[in-house]
């Protein structure tokens, strides 16, 4: 048996290779000169050709760009009229702000359970959450895989909800052949550089609402507006603008644009390179009782932006935060995703407790982040895959 690389062994790899980074290329770069070079830097024409950009790939009928993906949350929130005394579901095991938008309206976060297969939310949890203050639900593409659509669909016609779908995970996903982005009544999207493509920092909301999408529009610039017919005191200057609500300044430049479209063009290599690494690894772990292997729904073709390894814990002698620690050891850097978003110590102190969504506390105590993204080898895959199975054989009951 190997001698791990903590308790005095040889490292597997001499350098680390970290779970998730971007890939830039001499386009990307290009492009970026391009738009620093140009009259304008904000709000400018790249903005209106990235918009477009992000429809076609998501098949829906409008896109507003937004500097990041809390962004394109909270607007997405605030245009679902959520606000103080509704309730709002969503998935406990998330980021952080897919539950912070619904608070930054005044609402309520109600988390329902996971599936413990898919680790996305539960559509039969969803219902036990459902009270006459259910007002939506912000149902999270956890790790690329999309949601069960038509279950969360068919609940929110039921109840008369607005679903937004938080696909920061999930650019590239298709569910039953149609691009996510082009199914809920809002999805919003992250770029920042660990997720399939990048601006650098970035997000954006999509949506077939032509009334969503004037209201994201006036949200994403402090609620001002150039549009008479939006106007409460309408006038033909052409330099007259109106703040008609309260809104905020979650502008994207133009700079951002640049490399995001740039970025966008190589979405194809992007999805393809990070499903084969998803492949090898599933081909490695899925026969291997100490380990779970992430289950997929037939209804969703993934890009996956995360690759989680589960562990067994009954067929290891380690925990979770040895085997962590050991493979960092090896010089492979893994991550948590995620904290259930009610153990944060915030949370907390709004009245919430463990022990509501059990299948997502059991999911936390088993899990990390395996490396996963574009520029990642095979050698370097295969490197990952030895070191995990070293481990393995040093811990297995």
């Amino acid at each position: 048996m190997e001698q791990l690389a903590i308790f005095g062994g040889t490292p597997v790899r001499a350098t680390p290779i970290g779970y998730g980074k971007q890939y830039i290329d001499k386009d990307d770069i290009t492009a970026v000169t391009e738009a620093l070079i140009s009259p304008e830097l904000t709000c400018g024409p790249r903005i209106a050709a990235l918009e477009q950009k992000l429809c076609e790939v998501t098949g829906a009928r409008y896109a507003v760009a937004v500097s990041n993906g809390t962004a394109a949350l909270h607007l997405a929130a605030m245009t679902a009229g959520f606000q103080e005394g509704d309730e709002v579901i969503v998935s406990p095991i998330t980021f952080a702000a897919s539950a912070n938008c619904i608070l930054y309206c005044g609402a309520r976060p109600v988390f329902a359970d996971i599936n413990p297969e898919t680790y996305n939310i539960d559509p039969q949890s969803i219902e036990k959450c459902i009270t006459p203050r259910t007002r939506g639900i912000v149902a999270v593409d956890f790790t690329g895989q999309s949601i069960e659509q038509d279950a969360i669909r068919e609940i929110c016609e039921k109840h008369g909800l607005v679903l937004i779908e938080d696909a920061a995970h999930a650019i590239g996903t298709r569910y039953q052949g149609k691009p996510v982005g082009s199914m809920a009544d809002m999805t919003c999207f992250s770029f920042h550089p660990v997720k399939t493509v990048t601006a650098g920092e970035g997000g954006a909301v999509t949506t077939d609402d032509s009334e969503k999408y004037h209201r994201l529009l006036r949200l994403r610039t402090h609620g001002i507006t150039r549009n008479r017919e939006e106007m409460v005191h309408p006038t033909d200057a052409l330099w007259y603008n109106e703040q008609v609500e309260l809104g905020f300044n979650y502008r994207m430049t133009d700079i951002q644009a640049a490399l995001l479209l740039s970025q966008l063009n190589k979405l194809p290599a992007f999805a393809k390179r990070r499903k084969e690494i998803t492949e090898k690894y599933d081909r490695a772990f899925s026969g291997m009782p100490e380990l779970k292997v992430q289950r997929e729904i037939p209804e969703s073709d993934t890009v996956r932006h995360l690759y989680i390894l589960r562990l067994n814990l009954d067929r290891l002698t380690c925990d979770r935060r040895q085997f962590f620690d050991a493979l960092r050891g090896e010089n492979i850097y893994s991550q948590v995703h995620y904290l259930p978003v009610y153990w944060h110590s915030y949370y907390e102190k709004l009245g919430y407790g463990k022990g509501l969504c059990p299948n997502a506390e059991a999911y936390y105590r088993e899990v990390m982040s395996l490396p996963l993204y574009y520029a990642l080898t095979d050698e370097d895959v295969e490197t990952v895959i030895h070191a995990v199975r070293k481990i393995v054989a040093y811990y297995r009951r």
